[in-house]
């Protein structure tokens, strides 16, 4: 034999042996311990779910829990190892409520280890199902959000979707803080810092937060809200409770709501917080704005006269009446607040002047957003006020004065007439108050809009409304009560309708505030078109009357005097 023959023969022995080597190393991989190897891997999928943060709570302002995880158990089949395909299919059937053909189509790929069958089984089913100990059934758990104050608060905290995403509200714009972490984000964030579950730092959990939200003053909002709905046959509405000397928001009810636990099987158009989200022309409760920028720039005081003899203001092509077409005779400014006078109120305007009511409207931020930690919050373009300045359009100045024709949404107006009530001072309204255990601090966007004399002054003239005007059913014995009225028809735009001006529906508005010396709540209650009533005075003031008897007692606020009775 050759030598080149022998080298061949060699190479040939050699490969035969590296073959069958390899072969060997194959069979005792996949069929002696294949088993303990797909338990490896089973093990390391089970390892890496172990280690997915998991979202933060949220909690209102007390405690209680708004915002949660919940596990959910589901049956997920490996085709792979079901020894008994009827067997398994017959028994899964007579706990789970599932098609035939579905188990089927899903047992036809034998090599697979994971078919999902049903979700959210729940617990009962679950141990069943563990309980027939058939090989190839199995029991997953997945974290599903959970709200257990179910439809209260279900526009302030929105909802988690399919993807595990925030939607609206807290979960929405807290998405990026609350939400956990997978390993691989927490690795990808900081590359150095990563650290397994279960240590004291860098936890892949997402933050707890903590709202300015009481749950008992919400509830009761919320409550009093549906009545009123139903007693006065009104469209929807809203109450807002807000300490004016931060910016807390206590309380943001809304009607109709949605239970966000089943946002699916809701109706979409509720999912919007309509305190942040839809504008609304306030009408009256606008006037005591319009009067502290008078008083403040001394164009009036409260005793200034003014003399109403036709009831109305003419414009070139306009004529701007007061409600019910009333002539009032000889008044002060204060009687001008207590009857709700239109032409009263554009007197004052006047005396101010155009181009300074338009920059008091910028100090009270009413052509920008609040910047309130929510999300999804608009702010109305105001383009007739606007014009009308460059214009010089009287009528426009006129309406805007007594809150028509001017725009803005619920929070932004609560949030200008705090700063009439508290000094000047213009906040950022918030609803979280504390991220873990860091607490949040109250901002100020605009600070001395109007002086502190100026703002005891309109207190006292608000106080008189609820004495002795439209405000009256405010009152509560023993405490001194600030508010102010408002009924602003609905343009049809703001309807749905094509058509320019106004239609014959209403927002009803209340705007009070209590101790009025010393004001540690105000609250806005705004009733949309309720068709029995078609004054505030006799459908929002009565609804702002129980909620603020409810804060007296639930806060223990001690009485301004003696009772008189």
């Amino acid at each position: 034999m050759e030598i080149k023959d022998l080298r061949l023969n060699l190479v040939v022995i050699f490969v035969f042996i590296i073959g069958g080597l390899f072969l060997c190393r194959l069979f005792v991989l996949q069929i002696d311990q294949g088993n303990f190897y797909k338990a490896i891997a089973q093990g390391q999928q089970v390892q890496l779910s172990e280690i997915e943060g998991k979202r933060g709570y949220v909690y209102f302002s007390n405690g209680e829990i708004l915002a949660m995880n919940k596990e959910e158990p589901y049956l997920f089949i490996s085709p792979a190892e079901i020894e008994n395909n009827e067997e398994a299919v017959e028994e899964i059937l007579k706990i789970i409520d599932v098609e035939k053909s579905f188990l089927l189509s899903l047992l036809e790929d034998e090599n697979s280890f994971y078919k999902i069958v049903k979700k959210e089984i729940g617990k009962e089913k679950a141990d069943k199902i563990k309980s027939l100990k058939l090989k190839g059934l199995y029991i997953g758990n997945d974290t599903k959000r959970y709200y257990p104050a179910e439809k209260t608060s279900s526009q302030i905290i929105g909802f988690v979707n399919q993807d595990k995403i925030g939607q609206y509200g807290i979960e929405g714009c807290y998405n990026e803080t609350i939400k956990g972490l997978s390993s691989l984000e927490k690795s990808e964030r900081n590359p150095f810092s990563f650290s397994f579950k279960g240590t004291n730092n860098d936890s892949l959990d997402g933050d707890n937060l903590t709202l300015t939200i009481d749950y008992n003053i919400q509830f009761i909002a919320e409550e009093l809200l549906e009545e009123g709905m139903e007693e006065y046959d009104a469209e929807g509405g809203n109450i807002i409770v807000m300490n004016p000397n931060t910016g807390a928001i206590i309380a943001m009810a809304q009607k109709p709501n949605f239970d966000p636990n089943n946002y699916g099987n809701s109706n979409g158009a509720y999912f919007k917080n309509t305190s942040i989200q839809e504008i609304f022309e306030p009408g009256s409760i606008f006037k005591p704005i319009t009067m502290a920028m008078a008083i403040n720039d001394g164009a009036v005081t409260a005793e200034t006269k003014y003399t109403d003899n036709l009831g109305y203001v003419q414009y070139p092509t306009n004529r701007v009446s007061n409600y019910s077409n009333k002539a009032w005779g000889e008044v002060n400014m204060t009687q001008v607040l207590e009857n709700s006078i239109n032409t009263g109120v554009i007197f004052a305007e006047k005396e101010l002047g155009h181009e300074s009511f338009y920059n008091y409207l910028e100090k009270f931020g009413i052509f920008e957003k609040t910047g309130i930690d929510l999300s999804g919050e608009v702010v109305s373009a105001n383009n007739e006020i606007k014009n009308a300045l460059k214009s010089n359009v009287d009528i426009s100045f006129g309406t805007a004065s007594f809150g028509q024709g001017i725009a803005m949404t619920p929070l932004q107006m609560i949030n200008s007439f705090s700063a009439i009530i508290n000094g000047g001072t213009l906040y950022k309204p918030y609803v979280v108050k504390k991220i873990n255990n860091q607490m949040v601090e109250p901002k100020a966007i605009r600070e001395n809009i109007i002086s502190k004399e100026t703002s005891t002054e309109l207190k006292k003239m608000l106080i008189s409304v609820v004495e002795n005007g439209f405000g009256h059913l405010a009152k509560v014995e023993g405490y001194w009560i600030g508010g102010k009225t408002g009924t602003s028809q609905i343009p049809y735009s703001s309807l749905g309708i094509n058509k320019a001006g106004y239609s014959d529906s209403t927002w009803q508005t209340f705007m009070g505030f209590a101790p009025a010396l010393d004001p540690q709540f105000i609250v806005l209650v705004k009733l949309n078109n309720s068709k029995k009533i078609k004054t505030s005075e006799y459908s929002a003031v009565p609804i702002f009357n129980k909620l603020a008897n409810y804060i007296f007692d639930y806060w223990q606020i001690p009485p301004d005097y003696l009772d008189k009775k």
